[in-house]
């Protein structure tokens, strides 16, 4: 029998936490429940979850701010929750690495969807390797192996590559990247991010002026292609 798959539930209004618990518990899922960013820090520090639902109106660190801590160290996938009229924080919520959004109020039954469709699309979401074609990508042993040979790769490089690789299909912006893996202190050059894609270029790809996996979005950045 397949294992139950743990979400974590990361919502300061008592009353939705608890509803949303009690009805995900109902379809099967695991439940653990956070009231503010702090204890949800704790709890994934403690097992990290299959899939996180998380408010963005959130005491001691919101929402966003832990959506980038949580995307910058691991590929848990995220379905926030806004109001509904929060559409810029909903667009930069996405571009630090959530999943998906439900705006409130919402039905349990369409979170059940959703989560479920995150789930599927991420495949294991608890995995440590990701392999694209003749690329693996180990996150345990940070190591990248083409081929089945092991490719050197600095610190920065392997970030870079884990989070892209982590959310493959999606379009990051170079700013939406350099908040996500360099961090929101980073006060560089954004084109260090196209030095450092570049230089994955080189070290991944067959042909690097023609790539398969490290693609250019013109306009508006860069995207991995599994």
């Amino acid at each position: 029998m397949a294992l139950q798959k743990d979400i974590l539930v990361v919502e300061d209004e008592d009353n939705i936490r608890e509803v949303v618990g009690r009805y995900l518990k109902r379809e099967g899922f695991s439940v653990r429940e956070a009231a503010d960013g702090y204890a949800a820090l704790d709890a994934i520090e403690e097992r990290p979850p299959d899939l996180i639902v998380m408010d963005l109106m959130l005491p001691g660190i919101d929402g966003l701010t832990l959506t980038r801590q949580v995307q910058q160290k691991s590929a848990i996938p995220i379905i926030i929750l806004t109001a509904r009229g929060d559409t810029s924080d909903r667009i930069r919520g996405l571009d630090w690495g959530a999943d998906d959004y439900l705006p409130k109020p919402f039905s349990p039954r369409e979170l059940v969807s959703r989560i479920h469709a995150v789930l599927r699309r991420v495949g294991e979401t608890s995995a440590t390797e990701l392999a694209f074609g003749a690329v693996t990508v180990s996150y345990d042993s940070r190591q990248v192996r083409v081929g089945g040979e092991t490719v050197p790769l600095t610190a920065r490089e392997f970030d870079l590559l884990w989070f892209m690789a982590s959310h493959a299909g999606q379009v990051f912006s170079r700013e939406s990247l350099l908040d996500n893996v360099w961090g929101p202190d980073f006060s560089g050059d954004p084109s260090t991010v196209t030095v450092h894609m570049r230089h994955l270029r080189k070290k991944l790809e067959p042909d690097p002026s023609s790539p398969q996996h490290l693609i250019t979005v013109w306009g508006v950045g860069y995207r991995f292609e599994k």
